[in-house]
């Protein structure tokens, strides 16, 4: 009986720590997996680039409150000579470096794992994985992300910073949609089946 009760407890806390909100990683890569040149240079994005065309972004970003990315990523976004693009969003940068927050920017250097399980229990809307190559793959040894919708930008980069790396487990997925469009861009929308 002393069991019943102890295991009722468990099934009540789970059920209200648990939330709909979802870890999204939407990326573009070249067709050899590549998310950027060796120099960290990005132009070859603009390979598709079509005038009112973003390619589901902005309705993607809709449903985003909390943006999570690697310094690199950051640092790379900062050069743009733009406003930053995630500035009215909770942003997560992941370092090994301590800063003071700034704005709504948390520079963060804590365990991935434990910062999403945080960021599910408190609610909201979804959890965009903006990049680097480095923070997706930490998180997918974790078994962190629910979704990818990866576009794949129609060049052989040959060489370069790739978005898969070695070490990490296998995540089986399944598939959501594919969309093609004018430019060459095919868009795979799956979710983690692990």
């Amino acid at each position: 009986m002393r069991f019943l009760a102890y295991s009722a407890k468990l099934v009540v806390l789970k059920f209200v720590t648990m939330t709909d909100r979802k870890v999204i990683l939407f990326i573009a890569m070249s067709l050899d997996g590549y998310i950027a040149r060796p120099d960290g240079d990005l132009s070859f994005l603009s390979l598709v680039d079509e005038k009112g065309q973003d390619y589901g972004y902005s309705e993607f970003i809709k449903n985003v409150d909390t943006v999570i990315l690697g310094r690199k990523t950051y640092d790379k976004v900062l050069t743009f000579g733009i406003p930053f693009p995630h500035a009215d969003k909770q942003t997560f940068v992941i370092t090994h470096t301590p800063q003071l927050k700034n704005g709504n920017i948390t520079f963060y250097t804590g365990d991935l794992s434990a910062l999403i399980a945080e960021l599910k229990a408190e609610g909201g809307k979804n959890i965009f994985v903006d990049g680097g190559a480095e923070i997706v793959n930490e998180m997918m040894k974790r078994s962190l992300i629910d979704e990818y919708i990866i576009s794949i930008i129609p060049v052989y980069l040959g060489e370069g910073v790739p978005l898969f790396k070695k070490g990490r487990p296998e995540v089986k997925l399944k598939l959501i949609s594919a969309k093609t469009f004018d430019k060459g861009l095919v868009q795979l929308h799956y979710v983690s089946d692990n």
